[in-house]
């Protein structure tokens, strides 16, 4: 079966040349094939488009009200490759990008000003919460991932660490005592965190892989780390926080850092991802590349921490 679409540039090409020949030569075909072609419109068309004499070629008012339209089509499909082709090579368009909601608001959108300054013909839609999306069933362009990446056809690129740390407001400290060891957690009120992907609110995982597994309990439990550190700072009991919400607490000294006995897990970082392309839009390029520096060597809210 013949391509409709090739077929379309056929016919235009052999009405505005004036020859079957003529026009295989500018697009590289044979005679023959431009006239199977020409032959496979007329047979769907149910009617003729072109007058033929071994001596000449001439189109008929049918052909001249199809030419019309085909070159519109052509025209517009041309237009479509040149949109696609500079969307390919220049920033532009809607960028949907979907991200945890505390993260995103921490730290991606103060800054999506100074990206939108360098890239004013890209809009972005921000799309904040903490469900694992379909990027492909959704239609989103990429999504920021925390913690350790699951098995996946995606593709992804690091950003920064994310660290975690066992935090405790001053207040509970003094009232209750400091763990020392991750034994000593089950005699605290450990706030948990319900949406981990990696344990649950009463696993606590430590070690460079999240090899060591620590049973916690507590009166408080939410999905939300925004929460959980509120919580934490009005002396409710220990939370386990990724640096990114609690870098500024742990500066003023309203919350603790609490050194314990086995090393945080290692593995845990932030990450782009999305679905394979063998070239992504330059938008998506644009903004990973723009996340990466402002990311890079060190995350700006664990700078000065370590």
């Amino acid at each position: 079966m013949l391509d409709r679409l090739t077929s379309l540039e056929v016919f235009a090409k052999v009405a505005t040349s004036g020859s079957l020949s003529g026009a295989g030569r500018a697009m590289g075909l044979s005679q023959t094939m431009v006239t199977k072609h020409v032959a496979a419109l007329e047979a769907r068309l149910g009617t003729k488009l072109f007058h033929r004499t071994t001596r000449r070629l001439s189109i008929t008012e049918a052909g001249r009200l199809y030419l019309e339209s085909s070159e519109r089509i052509l025209a517009d499909m041309e237009t479509a490759d040149a949109a696609i082709a500079r969307e390919r090579a220049e920033p532009r368009g809607l960028l949907r990008v979907n991200v945890p909601v505390v993260f995103g608001t921490r730290q991606i959108a103060p800054l999506i000003a100074e990206f939108s300054e360098r890239h004013p013909e890209v809009t972005i839609e921000l799309g904040l919460n903490d469900r694992l999306v379909d990027l492909a069933e959704e239609g989103w362009d990429l999504a920021i991932r925390i913690g350790k990446l699951r098995d996946s056809s995606m593709v992804a690129r690091r950003l920064a660490p994310n660290r975690l740390v066992v935090c405790a407001a001053p207040s509970y400290l003094a009232k209750h005592g400091t763990p020392r060891g991750v034994a000593d957690l089950a005699t605290h009120n450990c706030l948990g965190y319900t949406l981990s992907q990696q344990a649950s609110a009463a696993e606590w995982l430590f070690g460079a892989d999240g090899e060591i597994r620590v049973q916690v309990s507590g009166n408080l439990r939410a999905n939300n780390g925004d929460a959980l550190r509120a919580a934490t700072l009005a002396g409710l009991g220990l939370a386990r926080q990724p640096t990114f919400i609690i870098a500024d607490d742990l500066r003023a000294g309203t919350l603790v850092a609490l050194p314990l006995d086995q090393p945080e897990i290692q593995s845990s970082a932030v990450h782009a991802v999305y679905l394979p392309d063998r070239r992504p839009p330059a938008k998506v390029r644009a903004f990973i590349d723009f996340l990466a520096a402002q990311f890079s060597p060190d995350p700006p809210w664990d700078r000065g921490l370590f």
